[in-house]
């Protein structure tokens, strides 16, 4: 493996990074105080070609690879987490799955519009009593004549009040050994029955735009099934997987943020009569900071390139996204640790990345459910 950067991904690293600079991260704190998504930033980054990055060019992409989408991840999540999971999800969860498993019409009507930003996608998976259980789906689709009716009900649903359409997941049938089959259904948002209420009041990621779904009777033609009817429950994980590569990718942005925060704060505040960077103490903290962080930027990479060598990843994305998170957290964490008081206070961030970061250790997929999911590859 050879994670040197070609000159292309070195020019879409510096082009995200100069955007995310002037674009997304002064508006930061305003999108965290106010809770709501710049929707004008993810219109922006259509027209620059970065919402469908690992797509193929006649669907609407730039034709590169998962590790350069996790370059782009990385920079967006470290001006603004929010921001950084409603784009990570968008490709990942909203635009992916299609991509995967979708027919050619299906591509050319609801993949293209998403990877040239004139829409959002968004993965309706989670429910009330179907968190990390997800085989435990209640929300039912039944075949109706040439129409799926679908009922039930989605919750914390990232992106779908900025969505066309929703991919629910829903119970369709039994298997002979009486599991559920669960099945993966496109759902346009403006489908009659279909109730969409954004109105989490969130610890972080608050510029990210989170949604109950109400599914009352929801009719979709039958050709909206994505992929096959029975391999729904394998297909969303695979895309957990790959999901779960760009959550690290973010993690790894986030706490990136907080540390270039520490390191400068650390220079500049005086104890003692010196800068508490000249203090061992201090010292090993960012030391320890930024080892961390770029163990779990290689480790991204490693599923990055597995993934886009065609070999199986599905292991090494639950390493990154188990030790990225869990790594975020300690460095946001130290980061305020180290600003001391100021920490504790808005107006310095590192707070709000702490906040931000918490998510990363929840969201596709549990620290619980990464370590079950690494001792299964183990054959435990």
């Amino acid at each position: 493996m050879n994670f040197e950067l070609t000159k292309e991904q070195q020019m879409l690293q510096e082009m995200v990074r100069d955007f995310a600079e002037k674009e997304i991260k002064p508006y930061s704190r305003e999108i965290d105080e106010q809770s709501k998504m710049r929707y004008e930033i993810f219109e922006k980054l259509g027209k620059l070609g970065l919402l469908g990055i690992p797509f193929p060019e006649k669907y609407g992409g730039a034709g590169g690879d998962t590790f350069s989408y996790c370059l782009a991840v990385e920079e967006i999540g470290k001006a603004c987490g929010g921001t950084g999971l409603s784009y990570a999800a968008n490709t990942s969860l909203g635009a992916s799955p299609i991509y995967y498993f979708g027919t050619e019409e299906q591509k050319q009507k609801w993949l293209v519009p998403m990877a040239k930003g004139e829409t959002l996608g968004a993965f309706g998976l989670t429910e009330p009593n179907a968190g990390s259980d997800a085989g435990g789906t209640r929300t039912k689709a039944v075949l109706d004549g040439d129409e799926w009716v679908i009922n039930g009900e989605k919750c914390w649903i990232t992106n779908a009040g900025y969505s066309r359409q929703v991919i629910i997941t829903a119970v369709t049938g039994k298997k002979s050994n009486g599991r559920n089959i669960v099945s993966a259904i496109i759902v346009p948002t403006d489908t009659p029955g279909m109730t969409i209420a954004c109105n989490y009041d969130k610890m972080g990621v608050r510029g990210s735009n989170t949604c109950q779904i109400v599914l009352d009777h929801v009719r979709v033609p039958k050709e909206n099934l994505l992929g096959d009817e029975k391999k729904g429950f394998s297909q969303f994980l695979y895309t957990l997987d790959g999901g779960r590569i760009s959550i690290a990718a973010l993690s790894v942005g986030i706490a990136q943020a907080a540390f270039e925060k520490a390191l400068q704060f650390s220079k500049e505040r005086v104890q003692f009569g010196q800068s508490i960077s000249k203090f061992q103490a201090i010292q090993f903290k960012l030391a320890d900071m930024a080892m961390e962080i770029e163990l779990a930027r290689n480790q991204v990479f490693k599923a990055a390139w597995l993934k886009d060598q065609g070999k199986p990843f599905g292991k090494e994305a639950a390493f990154a996204k188990l030790f990225a998170s869990e790594m975020g957290f300690r460095v946001c964490n130290q980061a305020i640790q180290i600003h001391g008081g100021s920490g504790y206070m808005k107006e310095y961030d590192v707070e709000r990345h702490l906040r931000d970061i918490k998510l990363m250790e929840i969201g596709e997929g549990t620290s619980e459910i990464q370590r079950l999911v690494i001792a299964r590859h183990l054959g435990c």
